[in-house]
């Protein structure tokens, strides 16, 4: 399957004469900052319900799991804006003040590196995030599953900068974590440009554990864990033949 959308395909696949965007001075923090977005808020059920018309199957993004998924819907708000409604299964934050808390702190990033958090819902057992809705899929759709040419490697380097970047942004803002970092947690929005999900900055609770956001604190065996993450997406991006099966065993295989 190939990019949805054409401005999409010039900079993402491999061709003669298809524009590469500029890519931002990485220096430059403060033009990173996001100034257009809403504040974040705290929606109801009934408000995302209309939004995902009635979490319709059609409007499902992605689904995890596999006996009690936490699903992804796209949505729209009363004032037209695209959302990504993502909705946990209900064992997943039995803390309610615990959610709300890790939702208003990732809620506060604004950056234009991240698929930025604009709300979320904590009513009953329900536990529902919204984000900026990103229409030109993830990276692991064009890196795995194009049909006619792989990725430019501008677009390629692009990913890894914006990546590094917003990972720094996080970090400095008390985010140092970020959980579960692969190919679908960077996605693509209107103008083609690679964004780094914030749902990876939420740690699910359903084990009842919640690492500390600060490094110090942080587990060694987690600390390995999100480096070996960042190596994998690095060589699926310098690979044209990666795919997604392809693990940690496989690289330190290659190595030898």
């Amino acid at each position: 399957m190939g990019c949805e959308s054409s401005k999409l395909a010039s900079c993402c696949w491999s061709g003669q004469n298809g524009p590469v965007h500029e890519v931002q001075n990485p220096d430059d923090e403060e033009r990173a900052e996001v100034s257009d977005l809403p504040t974040f808020r705290e929606f109801t059920v009934e408000q995302l319900r209309i939004s995902t018309s009635g979490f319709a199957v059609e409007n499902i993004v992605s689904e995890h799991g596999e006996k009690a998924p936490n699903v992804v819907y796209k949505g729209k708000l009363e004032n037209q804006r695209r959302v990504a409604v993502k909705r946990f299964n209900r064992s997943a934050w039995p803390d309610s003040r615990q959610f709300l808390e890790e939702a208003r702190s990732v809620g506060q990033l604004r950056n234009n590196k991240l698929a930025n958090l604009l709300g979320c819902c904590c009513e009953g057992d329900e536990r529902l995030l919204v984000a900026e809705f990103m229409p030109n899929e993830t990276l692991a759709k064009h890196l795995f599953h194009w049909e006619t040419q792989p990725m430019k490697w501008a677009m390629r380097l692009r990913v890894a900068l914006y990546l590094a970047q917003a990972l720094e942004y996080c970090t400095i803002r008390g985010r140092a974590l970020y959980h579960d970092l692969n190919a679908y947690r960077i996605l693509f929005d209107e103008e083609g440009d690679p964004r780094l999900s914030c749902f990876g900055l939420m740690k699910n609770s359903r084990d009842g554990k919640s690492y500390s956001t600060n490094l110090a604190f942080t587990p060694p065996e987690y600390l390995r864990t999100v480096a070996q993450e960042i190596v994998l997406i690095l060589v699926h991006l310098l690979d044209f033949n990666s795919s997604p099966e392809m693990n940690m065993i496989n690289i330190i295989n290659i190595a030898k």
